[in-house]
Order: structure tokens, then C-alpha cells, then sequence
């Protein structure tokens, strides 16, 4: 039977959008909530993922114990993420439980924020920041967002720096969790084997006495300057390079394209950087993608090589980018279209890909797009888009970033 698309918004201003699928065999829901690190303040960079914690030690009926127990009791596959643009809080259950999963998610967004629960998860707040400064590839890739979009918002780091997260108060935390966790500023998007006057009911139950809130974003264009920095440490001993430069935002088409450009320059085997430096072992890692943000975006190239390499490898790329824009063939296109189309397929054959999918249209562009839209806009990417794509984004200016044992 054909999938089907409703939305209704609650008069508090939440919207709820579901695609229904009668031959699903389950459920599932999640709450996307239109904040990130490039909506806080310098002071509080890092609360958005903090948040994402806090969620999970309690609402003022349930403490941290129930939280999991719950979940567990209706066999929920669970979890959370925060981006710099999003978090989103979601489950996947039998058609049976689909009232209790909306349910605990509505207790989930509405924590409690206890004190000795704030100061007990700081501290794994600051070991997951000293993790990821043990991680090259994250140190580069923070130092590139902050170098490539200067003082933009977008330049915010997701976990904060250890000062930030040491100096943040838990009223400064419940103060911006008011401010952007509520209606208006949400998305409840469920998908699956589902009745959709049952869900909004639901909604009204458990979300419908939130208030709402007027969350407001800076969608300034950044400015990019084509910077560049090399940090060094003298424990590693391989050579991280990483290069950004614009690309579509997510409001825009032609990331259709750039997700196939992206597989044709940089996909992990059979790629055009594959084929030039990783098959050729000038580098270990080799990889070139897209970031489609709110309003803007990002190419980024990334490379893993010995320290005397580098600069080779860094030219090779280059090149590699330069070439694409005069001897880009149909084959190669079709090649990265069909395994593109099979990832979108295989992802939107279960309830949960369908969720996140929808969920997160709806949060950027209050727009419903199907599977079979997707494919369409994706099967219309020819040479002529592709050459159009980069005569707009012609892989420059470049900020690139390096780390290595100097």
C-alpha cells in the first residue's frame, strides 16, 4: 500500500508530520528540537550536548534509573544526537508500545535538571572532551570548523571546550533550555505502522501544556578567507590534513549533487582520490564529502598520511578537484547515483531511516520530501547539473588545517 504524509500543528505551535505505512511492521518517533553549539552563547558553548545527557538522568516524575528501565520495558531501540544545528531524541517500538514511546519522550524533553545529577555528569562531560583531544581526526576537524567559519556561529564546538563546561552553571543551563526546548522550535516526527489522529492525541496529552517558545537563529552568510594552520604535536606520527571550502546549504537542491560529486571525488573505494592516492599509497586515508548545513555549506577534504607526504598528497587533491571540473564522465555519475539510490532505498525501508529523514526536513525547511521525490530529484543529477554545481562552488577559497609531529 502506498505511504502516506499528515501534519497537524498543536496550538502551542508543535509540529507533528508522520509518513504511514500500513506494511510496516513498527513504530517509531522522535522529538528534533532546531538547537545546537551555533545557537549558544560563547559562555554556555557545549550546553546543547550537556542537555543531551541531562535528558537521560530524569524527569520530575521519573529519576535516571527509570529512564533506561522504561525504554527497556517496551524493548524501544533507542538514542540521541546533538549536532551544530539539532538534537533529536527518538525510539523505535512495536506497533503496541507506540503510546508509551510518545510518552517517555515527552518525559525524556522535559528533564528535571538536578543539581547533583548536573554535577555527576559534568565530569563525564569533561573525560568525553579529553577522549576526543586523545583523537587527531577530531582535534583537525574542530580547529577546521573554527578557522573556516571565523567568528559565524557555525564555528562553535559540539562538546565545548573543558573551560567552558567547567565554568557553566546549572541555572545557566535550565535559562537556555526554557529559552529553545519547546513548541515552535520542535518537530515530532513518526513514522511507520501508526494511526495519525491517535498520535496527535497523544501529543495533546503528554506536549500539549508545553510552552512555547520564540527561538530565534543567526543566519548570517559566513565569510571565508581561505585561512591556514598547522598544529603540531610531537607524540604522533602520522601527518592529518583537512581542507574546507563552501558548498550548498541544506535549503538548496543541488546537495543532490554535491552528495554525488562527493562519492565520485571521495567515496572510500573506487573513488577518484582512491584511485590517486590511497591505491597508490601516498595516503592511508583519503576522503573528500559535504556538509549541508542551515543556510550554507561545506565541502571538506580529509587526509591521513606519513609526515613527509603530505604536501604531495595535499597537491595530488587538488589536482584531483581542478581535473573533476573538465573530464567528469556519465559512467562515473550513474556509478555514484545507483549506490546513493541504494542507500536512500535501504535507509527508507525502515520506520526509523524514514523518521530522522522527515524529522529533520521539517526542522530546516518545513517541507515533506518522499523517498520517491528524493530519487527523482537524485536520477535528474546529469553532467550539466554537476558542472553547474561547481562553476558555483568552484572548491575555493580553501581553509586547510594540519596537525602532525612537526
Amino acid at each position: 500500500m502506498p505511504l502516506t504524509f499528515q501534519h497537524h500543528r498543536l496550538s502551542n505551535g508543535l509540529d507533528i508530520v508522520a509518513e504511514i505505512n500500513p506494511d510496516a511492521h513498527s513504530f517509531a518517533a522522535g522529538l528534533f528540537v532546531k538547537t545546537g553549539s551555533r545557537d549558544e552563547a560563547h559562555d554556555v558553548n557545549g550546553v546543547s550536548h550537556f542537555l543531551e545527557h541531562m535528558m537521560f538522568k530524569g524527569s520530575d516524575k521519573y529519576g535516571w534509573e527509570d529512564v533506561n528501565r522504561i525504554f527497556d520495558e517496551i524493548g524501544a531501540r533507542y538514542n540521541a544526537f546533538t549536532t551544530q544545528e539539532m538534537t533529536a531524541y527518538y525510539a523505535n517500538v512495536l506497533p503496541e508500545f507506540s503510546e508509551r514511546a510518545v510518552e517517555h519522550l515527552s518525559h525524556l524533553l522535559r528533564p528535571a535538571i538536578r543539581t547533583a545529577d548536573f554535577d555527576t555528569e559534568k565530569k563525564v562531560i569533561l573525560e568525553e572532551i579529553a577522549m576526543y583531544l586523545d583523537d587527531p581526526g577530531h582535534r583537525v576537524y574542530e580547529k577546521l570548523m573554527e578557522v573556516h567559519f571565523g567568528k559565524h556561529p557555525l564555528g562553535a564546538s559540539i562538546l565545548g571546550s573543558a573551560e567552558a563546561i567547567t565554568a557553566l552553571k546549572r541555572d545557566q543551563m535550565a535559562d537556555y533550555f526554557k529559552a529553545r526546548y519547546g513548541p515552535k522550535n520542535m518537530v515530532l516526527s513518526v513514522t511507520g505502522l501508526l494511526d495519525f489522529e491517535q498520535v496527535v492525541d497523544w501529543a495533546k496529552k503528554y506536549m500539549g501544556s508545553w510552552e512555547p517558545v520564540n527561538a530565534k537563529r543567526d543566519h548570517s552568510q559566513p565569510t571565508v578567507a581561505g585561512l591556514s594552520e598547522k598544529l603540531t604535536d610531537p607524540k604522533l606520527n602520522r601527518q592529518y590534513t583537512m581542507g574546507m571550502t563552501p558548498g550548498p546549504s541544506s535549503q538548496d537542491d543541488r546537495r543532490f549533487a554535491a552528495r554525488v560529486l562527493s562519492d565520485v571525488i571521495g567515496d572510500a573505494e573506487g573513488s577518484r582520490f582512491y584511485w590517486a592516492l590511497v591505491d597508490n599509497a601516498i595516503a592511508e586515508d583519503a576522503d573528500f564529502g559535504f556538509y549541508p548545513h542551515d543556510g550554507c555549506g561545506s565541502f571538506y577534504i580529509s587526509l591521513t598520511t606519513s609526515p613527509d607526504r603530505s604536501d604531495e598528497a595535499l597537491g595530488i587533491a587538488k589536482k584531483e578537484l581542478e581535473r573533476v571540473k573538465t573530464d567528469l564522465s556519465d559512467d562515473e555519475i550513474e556509478r555514484a547515483k545507483n549506490k546513493i539510490a541504494s542507500s536512500l532505498v535501504l535507509g527508507g525501508e525502515i520506520p526509523m531511516g524514514r523518521m530522522r529523514s522527515i524529522g529533520s526536513q521539517w526542522l530546516y525547511n518545513e517541507e515533506y520530501r518522499s523517498l520517491e521525490k528524493d530519487m527523482a530529484t537524485l536520477e535528474a543529477v546529469n553532467r550539466e547539473t554537476m558542472h553547474d554545481l561547481m562553476r558555483q562552488f568552484p572548491f575555493e577559497p580553501m581553509t586547510i588545517v594540519t596537525l602532525g609531529p612537526g
